[in-house]
């Protein structure tokens, strides 16, 4: 069992940065891929990326690519979501989610992952 806390959500104007982190509860950190879901009101939760158990691999939504970067360090126990260039359109609650797996693979769907976080809150204004 693992528990995520998720922290940096926050205000911000169009065009700036944010990064957020995950904190995760235990020992086996190192054998979860990790990911970060987004929902906004009225939508459906939706995947903005994921990173392997290793970090070795990465997968983007197309909406976020070339803006956002997800990164973890093992040894802190810790995934990050570095968002720069924001858009209104990426006003959403962010969760963090986690599934143990022996994979190398990223996980890209909800389904797919076993532990949430309790999301932060990210507004961009215009």
């Amino acid at each position: 069992q693992v528990q995520l806390v998720e922290s940096g959500g926050g205000l911000v104007q169009a065009g700036g940065s944010l990064r957020l982190s995950c904190a995760a509860s235990g020992r086996t950190f190192s054998t979860y891929a990790m990911g970060w879901f987004r929902q906004a009101p009225g939508n459906e939760r939706e995947f903005v990326a994921g990173i392997s158990r290793s970090g070795s691999s990465t997968s983007y939504a197309d909406s976020v690519k070339g803006r956002f970067t997800i990164s973890r360090d093992n040894a802190k126990n810790t995934v990050y979501l570095q968002m720069n260039n924001l858009k209104p359109d990426d006003t959403a609650v962010y969760y963090c989610a986690a599934v143990a797996t022996f994979s190398t693979r990223v996980v890209v769907t909800s389904s797919g992952y076993d532990y949430w976080g309790q999301g932060t809150q990210v507004t961009v204004s215009s």
